[in-house]
């Protein structure tokens, strides 16, 4: 019996994707915030795609998600630390974000995994109701990810377009 190689799964194949343009993101920040922002909203754009891949392609696999949630944490991180750098009276509130994203994440994907369930997207239907919504209604989810992103993009620029190099 063949084993497929996971690793080049097309879902995986788009969160390598996602990685590099994410990378290309944080060298360009400090210097070029147009391109900047350009490659990190593509590495976002992307984020909807992988997860549909994955689903059609019957490609699913745990990498994957693990490779996908670490992807999205580390960009916002980034980002994060770069408008803490920019914005630095907003420096705590920027802290603040990023350890409510860290424990968040972290939390709930480790009590998934206690409990024993398939992905961190499986919701007990009787469980939290905000997460349930979150992550069974795939417009919320989209609009709140979207939101965030480009809430921070959107500082971003604000910056850059009020202190012009």
């Amino acid at each position: 019996m063949t084993q497929e190689n996971i690793f080049l799964f097309v879902p995986n194949l788009i969160g390598y994707a996602r990685v590099v343009l994410a990378l290309v993101s944080f060298f360009l920040m400090p210097c070029c915030p147009w391109p900047a922002v350009f490659f990190y909203l593509l590495s976002a754009l992307l984020d909807a795609f992988d997860g549909h891949a994955a689903r059609a392609l019957n490609q699913s696999t745990k990498f994957g998600a693990m490779m996908d949630m670490l992807t999205d944490r580390c960009a916002t991180m980034c980002l994060l630390v770069n408008l803490s750098l920019l914005y630095p009276s907003y420096t705590f509130l920027f802290q603040l974000s990023m350890c409510l994203d860290i424990a968040s994440h972290w939390l709930h994907l480790h009590s998934c995994t206690i409990k024993g369930s398939a992905s961190h997207k499986t919701i007990d239907l009787s469980g939290n109701p905000i997460l349930r919504l979150y992550y069974t209604s795939k417009p919320v989810l989209f609009v709140m990810c979207a939101g965030n992103e480009l809430f921070f993009c959107l500082l971003y620029i604000l910056y850059h377009i009020e202190n012009p190099a």
